[in-house]
């Protein structure tokens, strides 16, 4: 990349912690005996902060053993203040086998150790042991928006407050009208639907690059994901990348990109459609073998970040918009979901979680 932002190469390996390292530290925790430490610092949880809220430094995740896509999501998760302004409210369960079985709770430990902690990097262990026993594979290759999914309807469903689960959904969910219309008469249904991401084709059915947005949007959220498809399948069943370049803005204003049939809001819903970037996660690679890492603007000193397993090194926008992506170099990273942030957030929306 040639900047002098002191982002790191990607050549060398990320630091992988062995696997009997790990399950020897995850057996260890779960023979400990409930102290006194433990119940004091369950109690201090309910007060505990953001990283985004308290301070700048940025810390990284030691990879598990091909766990970066999940390292690239945490850190996209707890970098958001909105996200973990929810986190940190969530109902401390009350036996240590529900403990380590609350991705919640797991990942609020996770933020808590990221924040005391003195080194450059942590590992995520505990909340990885946890995500395994709701039947999320470790140690193999992931795509980042079918774990994004994952991760969040693990936090949904966990969640036992009902005012935090329509915090989650204002803060993610998209709101889209359908219609189906008969062949033969002028009969036509609409209903509407919800999604977690906002698929947008690379190319379109004839492989030529898409250039409008085939749907009708309701509500967007506050935290806006767009899932860039980039892997598709062949007549050989493979499945093969597109590294075409695809520009993505700092600054998003839908009401100028979308045309009026697609805009179904209201204008007062219409009025928040201004958004901002907040963080891209990144893949390099093959459909087949690669790694992802995330970009990150920080909140509190609005500097871009990259989030590479256990490196972290401030970026420029120049070094970002090289995920824009390149036809001919395929092994080179490219954008694969953008998370946008408006910029003038309105009251929670009405009826999202319903929808769910």
């Amino acid at each position: 990349m040639g900047q002098t932002s002191g982002r790191q190469e990607r050549s060398k390996k990320p630091e992988v912690a062995p696997r009997e390292v790990m399950e020897a530290e995850i057996e260890i925790q779960n023979n400990k005996d409930e102290t006194k430490e433990v119940k004091a610092k369950n109690q201090k949880l309910t007060s505990v902060f953001g990283l985004a809220d308290l301070k700048n430094e940025a810390i990284g995740l030691y990879n598990l053993g091909q766990s970066c896509c999940l390292n690239s999501l945490l850190q996209v998760f707890l970098m958001n203040i909105r996200f973990t302004r929810i986190l940190r409210r969530i109902t401390v369960p009350s036996s240590p086998a529900q403990r380590r079985s609350s991705v919640p709770y797991q990942m609020l430990l996770l933020l808590e150790k990221m924040q005391c902690g003195k080194c450059k990097a942590v590992g995520p262990t505990e909340l990885a042991c946890c995500l395994s026993e709701h039947r999320v594979e470790l140690f193999v290759q992931h795509d980042a928006a079918q774990l994004f999914l994952t991760l969040w309807n693990l936090l949904k469903k966990q969640m036992k407050k009902p005012e935090l689960v329509e915090e989650l959904c204002d803060l993610y969910t998209i709101c889209i009208q359908e219609h189906v219309a008969c062949q033969k008469c002028s009969f036509e249904v609409k209903s509407k639907s919800t999604m977690l991401t906002l698929p947008l084709p690379v190319l379109d059915a004839n492989s030529h690059r898409l250039k409008t947005l085939s749907m009708k949007l309701v509500h967007l959220p506050q935290t806006l994901t767009l899932h860039l498809k980039r892997f598709c399948f062949e007549r050989s069943s493979r499945t093969h990348k597109l590294s075409h370049s695809l520009p993505f803005p700092q600054e998003l204003d839908l009401r100028q990109v979308l045309t009026e049939s697609q805009c179904q809001a209201e204008d007062s819903e219409k009025a928040t459609w201004q958004y901002e970037l907040f963080a891209v996660v990144a893949h390099s690679g093959s459909a087949s073998c690669g790694h992802y890492c995330a970009y990150i603007r920080s909140l509190t000193d609005c500097k871009w970040y990259c989030f590479n397993d256990s490196e972290v090194c401030q970026v420029s926008w120049d070094d970002v918009k090289c995920t824009y992506g390149h036809s001919n170099l395929y092994w080179r990273e490219t954008a694969y979901l953008l998370f946008y942030m408006k910029k003038h957030p309105q009251q929670p929306w009405p009826g999202v979680s319903e929808c769910l």
